[in-house]
């Protein structure tokens, strides 16, 4: 089997870049993933009712494709492979502390505005915990503003939804540590990083009870699909060799049949399956530059994906709630629609582009290296659009 790395190769340095014309869709696609999960969770196990819509996704995707049932983790699997698709190429070319800077003003200020919502919500009696406790305490809300919650015993949740962000800083932090080898010898980093999965799934299962973190097993499940896309990135960029791909897919592989032995998932067991058809549409859409990707609809959604994400699950029951009786099933589900676009476009322009420019404006300096040695004729600057400027979900174009 040959080096499993091109260490003598420029590129491996350089990081090419990989023109991903299908990521809008792809996260269009995930966020109505989610956000159709959490309307079928609601109006199937919560209210023990229906709807057409469901009763139509039910046939086609999870009796004939054999997806998880509520296509549970179908987007956030789309997005977390993405995360790796895309975030992988900027932690092999920007500095650790321009890349880290980056990823905080795209996500840190929407994400504090949400859990503030979140947490008056609860305090007003509107909504309730994602984690069944009757409140929330001072402590425990100062907490959540950093994931902490997450990592209490029992957990504490005022956004559940969240919980993803924690897999996506574990997965930044693991990029910038391994960063010396992401540049020479890329394929270690997804090797080692199964690696890692593997030994927080066995902590978890083998340590007494009172000594786990449960939050571990979530992450280290989750991170394969992070994996998967960053093996992606590197076989699109021709860093590293096909052999070596195909290992590095099966050990993410080997990942997830632990983690679904052990029972760590928590919509059955179905996972493996879900993962791998998600793959398959992240492989054949990622690059795909059709006309849907470039509709106004597509491009909407997919910048502000990263708001409707945050927001979705905070709008849902009380405007259904409120609404079902006038407008009867199919009203409330577009009221609730239309709540969430609204509020999220609010979010998308008063906070995320604008905390993310003054982030910039401020930061610019910083983690600002002089450039490498190259190849003859190429160039290091940077091919993405500001970071504001770009749909703020999963990360950066590869």
């Amino acid at each position: 089997m040959p080096s499993p790395t091109r260490a003598s190769n420029p590129r491996a340095v350089v990081a090419p870049r990989v023109e991903l014309a299908g990521a809008d869709l792809l996260r269009t696609i995930a966020v109505l993933a989610v956000v159709y999960s959490h309307i079928s969770f609601y109006l199937i196990d919560d209210l023990g009712s229906g709807w057409w819509l469901i009763d139509g996704v039910y046939a086609v995707f999870v009796e004939g494709l054999n997806l998880n049932q509520h296509l549970s983790f179908v987007g956030v699997a789309i997005f977390m492979t993405l995360t790796g698709a895309v975030i992988t190429r900027s932690a092999m070319r920007h500095h650790p502390g321009r890349f880290l800077l980056d990823r905080v003003g795209r996500l840190l200020p929407a994400f504090w505005v949400a859990i503030a919502a979140a947490i008056v919500l609860v305090r007003l009696g509107i909504n309730g915990m994602f984690s069944g406790q009757p409140g929330i305490s001072n402590t425990e809300a100062a907490l959540s503003f950093v994931l902490g919650g997450f990592f209490l015993r029992p957990e504490v949740a005022v956004l559940g939804v969240t919980w993803t962000l924690v897999v996506q800083v574990f997965f930044y932090l693991y990029c910038v540590v391994m960063r010396p080898v992401l540049r020479s010898r890329p394929i270690l980093v997804p090797l080692v990083g199964a690696g890692v999965c593997a030994l927080m799934l066995l902590y978890n299962l083998y340590i007494p009870q009172p000594y786990t973190v449960p939050m571990l097993s979530k992450v280290a499940a989750t991170l394969p699909a992070v994996f998967l896309g960053q093996l992606m990135y590197l076989g699109w960029a021709r860093l590293v060799d096909w052999r070596w791909l195909i290992v590095g897919v099966l050990i993410q592989i080997e990942v997830v049949r632990l983690a679904t032995e052990i029972h760590v998932y928590w919509a059955g067991d179905r996972y493996l399956w879900t993962m791998t058809v998600v793959t398959a549409l992240v492989f054949v859409l990622g690059r795909y530059s059709g006309r849907p990707t470039r509709w106004s609809v597509i491009r909407w959604t997919a910048t502000r994906s990263y708001a409707i994400y945050l927001v979705h699950t905070l709008i849902l029951y009380r405007v259904y709630e409120h609404a079902v009786g006038p407008l009867g099933r199919t009203g409330a589900v577009i009221a609730f629609l239309i709540v969430t676009a609204a509020v999220s476009e609010t979010i998308y322009r008063c906070v995320e582009v604008p905390a993310a420019r003054w982030l910039a404006a401020r930061t610019r300096r910083i983690g600002r290296e002089p450039r490498e040695s190259l190849p003859a004729g190429s160039s290091d600057a940077p091919s993405e659009s500001p970071p504001h400027l770009r749909p703020v979900d999963t990360g950066d174009r590869a």
